[in-house]
């Protein structure tokens, strides 16, 4: 038995730490990715692999992290772990995500037994795809760059340099890359002092207690939430636009909903094969999307920990777009698992009306482009997501101008980094007006964001939500889709969604116009005419 408030003392304490793995990761990164847009998310994670505490970053790893060390040690056994050692994991059929999205973890040694993890995700900016940065255009897992299993990147507190050489002979920025992996390890690092003081303090025996009641209040309030929605099953579907490859191929998804009692089950066998384009992702992201989705309507006010999500299963298809299988391409993974996140919350609005919100513009509209800095004479690459409206709900609007619900705290990139950083001048930056569906309540506008390139570079796009624009409920009207121009008003002018290291010269414009929210409920009657 455990006191309340010793339990809710080290549980603050256990969330602290996470805010600091991740505060040391953003501060000790190298590459604007990370540092500007805070692309990443770090958990601290039990013996057991259950998460103690998950920092705020993006919230399509809830629960994820964990998936890493669980695999390891399932490959090598349990006796693998050794203090002082650090791991690296990439594998899209692991981690679930693309190879940009590496995964570096090592465990906690606490009087010499073990007593956890820390783990954290980052977006390395080039990891050797066929393309600096990534490709739009991938068919096969081999043209997206180097793939790692688990791998020891230190071992015994030593840097295993033969892993560090291999990274940097395969990689575009070698030494911005390999700093990105030290601020990761350094993160690790900041989770092990962490854990550890936290196990002096209060003793291993009173924290295990605070973790397992921790754990069991968590259940309690979830099971009790999903017992409040009426029993049942709930569907709903949507398109993706493409593949990247076949443009002319919507690929359905559909979530199939299933409350009974306190358990909630959802069924995604039901969805396109994996394509043949980069739209594909191992389970455990697809199962991550479920748990966003989830989490906003369920459970959104309990902090995420073990105990998380013990009401709710998940299955995938082997072999489907959301549960792929080597050698299918995923470098535009989260483009379905914003869809599913919207399509979870649109599935159960019938049973919480009060609760589901319109769907987002969803996807994270990446505008990428490199080159060789005229400046500098050096090779870039320069990858922002873009913003875009939420859906409205029940009392109030969509929010305007954020972005989207995958990426959680990622921030687009400051035009003065932008500028500073890369050729390019941002020649506009505005709200969409009136993209927002309509409705009692309106969904949230759009943003349009220009840029004007001052030397010769490779375009690549990838956007969506144009087949199955962000939807309103209750009557409300549908969010405006994407638009995506070069050279607006000009001789050739060419408008495009996807496209894969387009040339580009100086001079050339290109006007990025994102999507708006879904309305709620009819909009108000028109007033008579005078």
């Amino acid at each position: 038995m455990i006191d309340p408030v010793t339990t809710e003392i080290i549980r603050c304490a256990l969330l602290q730490a996470a805010e600091d793995m991740n505060t040391t990761l953003i501060r000790s990164s190298y590459t604007p990715v990370i540092y500007e847009a805070k692309d990443c998310a770090v958990a601290l994670l039990d013996r057991d692999h259950n998460v103690l505490g998950q920092s705020s970053g993006l919230p399509i790893f809830l629960g994820n992290l964990e998936v890493c060390t669980r695999e390891t040690e399932r490959l090598h056994g349990p006796g693998v772990w050794e203090e002082g050692d650090v791991w690296v994991l990439n594998d899209s059929y692991i981690g679930g995500t693309h190879l940009n999205d590496v995964t570096v973890y090592g465990p906690i040694f606490v009087d010499g037994a073990l007593a956890g993890f820390a783990a954290s995700r980052a977006h390395w900016l080039d990891v050797g795809s066929k393309d600096p940065g990534g490709s739009m255009d991938s068919t096969s897992i081999f043209q997206e760059g180097l793939r790692m299993g688990p791998v020891r990147a230190y071992a015994g507190g030593r840097p295993c340099r033969d892993l560090h050489d291999l990274v940097a002979r395969n990689v575009r920025f070698p030494h911005a890359t390999l700093g990105d992996l030290r601020a990761q390890v350094s993160c690790a690092m900041t989770g092990q002092r962490r854990l550890t003081e936290i196990m002096e303090r209060w003793g291993p025996a009173t924290v295990l207690a605070a973790r397992d009641a921790i754990f069991d209040q968590t259940e309690r309030m979830e099971r009790a939430a999903v017992a409040a929605i009426p029993d049942g099953v709930y569907e709903a579907s949507g398109f993706l636009d493409n593949d990247g490859i076949d443009l002319d191929t919507p690929l359905p998804v559909t979530v199939r909903v299933t409350v009974a009692g306190e358990s909630m089950h959802v069924d995604l066998t039901d969805c396109a094969d994996q394509a043949l384009g980069p739209v594909n992702c191992g389970a455990a992201q697809a199962v991550a999307a479920v748990r966003v989705g989830y989490k906003l309507l369920v459970s959104g006010e309990v902090p995420l920990n073990g105990g998380s999500f013990r009401p709710l299963t998940v299955t995938t298809r082997p072999g489907s777009m959301l549960a792929a299988e080597s050698p299918a391409a995923c470098q535009y993974y989260y483009s379905h698992l914003g869809l599913l996140i919207d399509l979870v919350v649109k599935a159960l609005a019938p049973a919480l009306p009060g609760k589901a919100a319109a769907a987002s513009y969803g996807d994270s509209m990446i505008v990428q482009f490199t080159g060789v800095d005229p400046r500098t004479g050096k090779l870039y690459v320069s990858q922002e997501a873009t913003v875009g409206g939420w859906g409205a709900w029940e009392g109030g609007d969509g929010e305007t101008a954020l972005i989207n619900n995958v990426n959680g705290a990622l921030r687009d990139m400051p035009i003065e980094v932008l500028e500073t950083l890369f050729p390019v001048r941002v020649t506009r930056y505005e709200v969409r007006e009136g993209t927002g569906g309509a409705g009692r309540w309106r969904g949230g506008d759009g943003v349009v964001r220009e840029y004007e390139f001052c030397g010769d570079a490779a375009l690549s796009l990838w956007f969506e939500r144009s087949v199955t624009p962000a939807w309103g409920l209750a009557g409300g009207g549908p969010g405006a889709p994407p638009r995506v121009t070069l050279n607006p008003g000009r001789a050739g002018e060419r408008r495009m969604l996807k496209v894969n290291a387009l040339p580009v010269t100086a001079g050339d414009v290109l006007r990025c116009e994102s999507g708006g929210g879904g309305g709620y409920g009819p909009p108000p009657a028109s007033p008579p005419p005078v």
